[in-house]
């Protein structure tokens, strides 16, 4: 009786360590799914900028900034913010309580300097300056720019430096349920052979490429900036203006450019966007406005000479 007693003290023991080593495996309490909620919690920098962020997968709190003061054309189109004149700024948690963070601001080119002062004075770095886009009126050019530190400080330096600009600042709208647009989406998304989503007027794809990409030794999750992005706005008849760029290797940027020549896209800019990614990124940006389906599939043509995530036939 006496050794039947001592067995089910250890069972039981060994009953609570399991249960107890369970309960406070990492991630458990999300493994189950419905009501996840993010890692971190974002809510400080939330309030040093002004507005709520949007949870991108990698764990990645992304905010936008969409240039809607700004009324830009280029080859007779009026550029739509979500077609190329949306301001972002991406944070990721990392290492020693940190986080990092990367963007991509729009500014007119009287607004360049001050920004860069303002960011320069918080200590949020620029890792690239230049065009995205070809014979737009008034000009626009792209900042990237780059932190690591606490993440509120970082947030509060970009809002203090957008404050420099016109960028609007203000409680952003609530956000409207994406409406139908005049683009046949499914046959663009067969011809590209990735699918995409309805934002702001604009048909708008991401195609990761296969590879980590790591950035001082921390991954980049695609979301921060490191997939091909590829935006359609409606032009009419079936045609839509295209703009966005690449992510390739060196040894895939001439094989791209080929590719979209032949399909009638023009290159309007080929340069980094970071400055210490391993492994080494080039990015290129392109422009046309023709027949959709005709316009995806030289996309997809384009994107087999890289190595991105998606299926080619």
């Amino acid at each position: 009786m006496h050794g039947h007693s001592s067995l089910a003290r250890v069972v039981r023991a060994a009953t609570f360590i399991a249960i107890a080593f369970v309960a406070f495996l990492p991630g458990e309490a999300n493994a189950q799914g419905g009501g996840a909620k993010p890692s971190a919690d974002w809510t400080t920098v939330d309030q040093a900028l002004g507005r709520s962020g949007a949870m991108q997968p990698g764990d990645v709190m992304k905010y936008s900034f969409p240039r809607s003061d700004l009324q830009v054309t280029s080859a007779g189109v009026a550029l739509k913010p979500a077609l190329a004149l949306g301001s972002w700024v991406a944070f990721k948690k990392i290492a020693g309580g940190h986080a990092m963070a990367m963007g991509d601001l729009v500014l007119g080119e009287d607004e360049v300097g001050p920004v860069m002062r303002a960011l320069q004075a918080g200590g949020v770095e620029q890792t690239a300056l230049h065009n995205h886009v070809l014979h737009e009126s008034p000009r626009v050019m792209y900042m990237h720019i780059s932190a690591h530190g606490d993440a509120a400080k970082i947030a509060q330096t970009i809002r203090t430096a957008l404050g420099q600009s016109r960028t609007p600042l203000g409680t952003p709208a609530a956000p409207v349920p994406a409406a139908a647009i005049d683009l046949d989406t499914a046959a663009v998304a067969a011809a590209l052979g990735v699918a995409g989503k309805i934002n702001g007027g604009v048909y708008q794809v991401s195609v990761p490429r296969k590879e980590t990409i790591r950035e001082a030794g921390n991954v980049v999750p695609p979301s921060m900036g490191v997939a091909t992005a590829i935006n359609f706005q409606p032009t009419g008849g079936g045609k839509a203006a295209i703009t966005g760029d690449f992510v390739m290797r060196g040894s895939e940027v001439n094989d791209v450019i080929r590719a979209l020549q032949q399909g009638g896209i023009d290159v309007s800019a080929l340069h980094s966007h970071m400055l210490t990614e391993e492994p080494r990124l080039f990015f290129m940006h392109f422009w046309a406005n023709d027949d959709a389906v005709k316009l995806a599939r030289s996309l997809r043509a384009a994107l087999s000479r890289t190595n991105s995530q998606v299926a080619m036939r």
